[in-house]
């Protein structure tokens, strides 16, 4: 390349606007159908668990607080993810989806990669289990497992 032809594509950037995006302070638009972070609806899940058995990552988990009354905590794992959207296409309930405001997943930790959905009360029963020493178990401790 010689310097003549350089000057000529100088002169032109010169009179041109920046492609610079100021992404921190000027969020992008988000794609339609941008596959992100995955969101669950406990109130429509059955628990028929064909989300998990589907997921060729193993980045879900159901656990089964109470079956009967359909009481459910999802744990997303999205260090495993590999945002396939094979469990949003098996739920049959429509209750996984793909979040279109929590994008933006980069951290500099993996504890915030592991999230819990449900109910309040059921995610703090699990947490308190888990205290307990009966991590993933719905069944009450035995006196032993303490």
């Amino acid at each position: 390349m010689t310097i003549g032809s350089m000057f000529g594509d100088v002169f032109r950037s010169l009179f041109k606007r920046p492609f610079t995006e100021r992404y921190p302070y000027q969020r992008p638009q988000v794609p339609e159908r941008l596959r992100a972070k995955v969101v669950w609806n406990p109130e429509n899940c059955s628990g028929c668990q064909l989300c998990v058995k589907d997921c060729p990552a193993n980045a879900l988990e159901l656990i089964v607080v109470d079956k009967a009354s359909k009481r459910f905590v999802m744990r997303y794992h999205a260090d495993r993810c590999i945002y396939c959207a094979q469990c949003v296409e098996s739920c049959r309930f429509k209750c996984l989806g793909f979040s279109t405001e929590e994008w933006e997943l980069a951290s500099a930790s993996k504890v915030p990669f592991e999230v819990l959905y449900g109910r309040d009360e059921d995610i703090q029963f699990l947490l308190e289990r888990a205290a307990q020493g009966c991590a993933g178990e719905a069944a009450p401790c035995s006196e032993s497992a303490g």
